[in-house]
C-alpha cells in the first residue's frame, strides 16, 4: 500500500492544502475565540524578519513609528461618514467596562485613521510642522465571517503609516513612494514575489480614500491576493477633524494626508506562492532560517563536527541552526525541515567525516549533492542568492503564463478560472465590474498599458487585472 501524503495535494485540493501546510509546518494555529490565531515561534519569526526589514524601509522615508490606542471612541468614527459606513460590518463594540455600561460605546481598532487624526489635529499648526510621517506596529480588530489563517481572521498584526503633507502633490508623490520603494521592493527583493503594481477602482478604494494603490500577488492556483495598499485619502479626514495648518502666506489650510498598511497576510501569500507538495519554500533574503545542518546519527564526533561546521556558517554570515537531536530519527527530522521550508540542510553521518564531505540538500530546486565540508561557508551563499533568484523568477513566469488578454465580460469570467485576464477599462467600466462581481470575480486595480499605475480611474489605454480572490 501507498504510503499516504504527509500534505494533501496541491492538485486535488489547494484549500485544504494551505491548511495543512500551515499545520504540519507550525505557523499557526487556531486561537479560541473564532476568526483569531495563535502565531506559533517558526510563524512568528518570519513576521519578525519581515518586520525588521520593512521597518527600516519606512524608516528610510522618513516616517518614524509612535503607538495609539486599542480603543476609540465611537464619535471619531463616525465624523467621517464613507469611513464608518465602510468599516461597520466589520467593527468590534465595547459597551461595558468595569461591570458598568459606558457613556460612549468603544470601537476595537480596525484602523487608525480617525484617532490619529485626532492627535494630528493637536501637533500641527505651522507649515514647519510639515510632512509629519509617522507609523505603527499594531494590531488591529475586523469581524471577519470567513476567517482563514493568515489570509483573514479577526485579529491580524500590521503596520499602518499616516501622513500629512501641505500640498496634494506632495502626498500622491509619497503614496505613489511607499507602494513603489517600499512595498514592492520588499516584495520582490526580500519575499521573491513578483507583484502588480496598480490603482484599485471606485468600488474596491479605500473607505474615505480619493485614491487606493495596491500590490497584488498571484497565488499558485491562479487567484489574487491583495498584498499591500497606500491610500490618498486627500483632505477628507482633515476637515473632518480640523487637521489644518497656518501657511507660508499666513492662510489656514487643511492637511492633505495619506495612509498605508501591510499585514500578517504576507505569511499567507509567502504559504500559497511558494510552496508545494513537500511544504513551505521559504525565499533565503526572508528565512530566519537559511541552514539547518543535521546529524544523522549520534556519533560523538558527528555531532561535535555538526556543531563546528554550524559555526563556521555562523560566522560566514549565515542564519543557522544545528539539529544534533539523535534520539528523534533523522528521517522525520528532515521532513520538518523541508515542510518549513529552509532553504539549505547540510546533512553529515559518519561516512561523510570520513570522505570529509557533507550531504548538500537545496529545498528551493530541489535535489541533493555531496560537497567538501571546508567548502561550504564558501559555496552557500552563492547558492541562496541563486535560490532567492529562482523563486521570484517562478512567481513572474506563473502570472505572465496564466494571465491572459480579453475582449469581452464572459471572456474574462472563463480566464479568471484558472488564472487573471486583462481587459480594456474603457470596454468593462463600473457597469461590468458589477457584472463580474455577480459570478465571484473581481477587478484587482487598473493597470496603465505600459505597466505603470494610471493617474486616474478614466486614464486613457487603462487595462482591467481580472481575478477571483482570496
Amino acid at each position: 500500500m501507498a504510503k499516504a501524503p504527509v500534505l494533501t495535494p496541491q492538485a486535488d485540493d489547494f484549500p485544504r492544502w494551505y491548511q495543512d501546510l500551515i499545520n504540519k509546518a507550525e505557523l499557526a494555529d487556531n486561537g479560541p475565540v473564532r476568526g483569531t490565531m495563535v502565531i506559533r515561534p517558526y510563524g512568528y519569526g518570519l513576521w519578525e524578519r519581515m518586520q525588521a526589514d520593512m521597518d527600516a524601509r519606512i524608516k528610510g522615508v522618513g516616517a518614524q513609528n509612535a503607538y495609539f490606542p486599542l480603543f476609540i471612541p465611537q464619535s471619531y468614527l463616525t465624523r467621517e461618514a464613507e469611513h464608518v459606513e465602510g468599516f461597520a460590518p466589520e467593527l468590534a463594540v465595547v459597551t461595558h467596562g468595569g461591570g458598568k455600561e459606558l457613556e460612549e460605546p468603544i470601537v476595537v481598532r480596525p484602523t487608525s485613521e480617525t484617532i490619529i487624526n485626532e492627535y494630528f489635529s493637536k501637533w500641527v499648526q505651522s507649515y514647519r510642522d510639515l510632512p509629519l510621517l509617522i507609523n505603527q506596529w499594531a494590531n488591529v480588530v475586523r469581524w471577519e465571517l470567513r476567517p482563514r489563517l493568515f489570509l483573514r481572521t479577526t485579529e491580524f498584526l500590521w503596520q499602518e503609516g499616516h501622513t500629512a503633507h501641505a500640498t496634494e502633490q506632495d502626498a500622491r508623490e509619497f503614496a505613489s513612494r511607499i507602494q513603489r520603494d517600499v512595498y514592492a521592493d520588499f516584495m520582490r527583493n526580500v519575499l521573491a514575489m513578483d507583484v502588480v503594481l496598480g490603482r484599485k477602482t471606485a468600488k474596491e478604494r479605500f473607505a474615505g480614500a480619493t485614491n487606493t494603490l495596491t500590490l497584488e500577488g498571484m497565488m499558485g492556483d491562479g487567484k489574487a491576493l491583495q498584498l499591500g495598499t497606500s491610500h490618498e485619502l486627500g483632505q477628507n479626514f482633515a476637515k473632518a477633524f480640523n487637521t489644518s495648518y497656518l501657511s507660508k502666506d499666513g492662510a489656514q489650510e487643511h492637511v492633505w494626508q495619506t495612509s498605508w498598511g501591510s499585514t500578517t497576510r504576507m505569511i499567507g501569500a509567502l504559504v500559497m506562492m511558494h510552496g508545494d507538495d513537500n511544504g513551505l519554500r521559504v525565499p533565503p533574503q526572508l528565512a530566519h532560517v537559511q541552514v539547518v545542518v543535521l546529524a544523522i546519527k549520534g556519533d560523538d564526533a558527528v555531532v561535535a563536527k555538526v556543531q563546528e561546521v554550524g559555526e563556521k556558517l555562523r560566522e560566514a554570515g549565515l542564519r543557522v541552526v544545528v539539529d544534533d537531536r539523535t534520539d528523534t530519527p533523522f528521517g522525520r527530522r528532515a521532513v520538518d525541515w523541508e515542510l518549513k521550508g529552509v532553504p539549505v540542510r547540510v546533512e553529515i553521518g559518519p561516512r561523510d567525516l570520513e570522505s570529509g564531505t557533507a550531504m548538500l540538500a537545496r529545498r528551493i530546486p530541489g535535489g541533493k549533492a555531496p560537497v567538501e565540508l571546508d567548502a561550504l561557508a564558501g559555496l552557500l551563499p552563492k547558492v541562496l542568492e541563486e535560490d532567492q533568484a529562482q523563486l521570484l523568477r517562478e512567481s513572474s513566469d506563473r502570472r505572465l503564463a496564466r494571465t491572459v488578454d480579453v475582449a469581452t465580460i464572459e471572456e474574462a469570467a472563463e480566464a479568471a478560472a484558472t488564472g487573471w485576464a486583462r481587459i480594456p477599462w474603457a470596454d468593462l467600466g463600473p457597469e461590468g465590474e458589477a457584472k463580474l462581481a455577480e459570478q465571484g470575480v473581481s477587478v484587482r486595480c487598473l493597470v496603465a498599458a505600459d505597466g505603470s499605475v494610471p493617474q486616474s480611474d478614466d486614464e486613457p489605454g487603462a487595462l482591467a487585472i481580472v481575478a477571483r480572490a482570496y
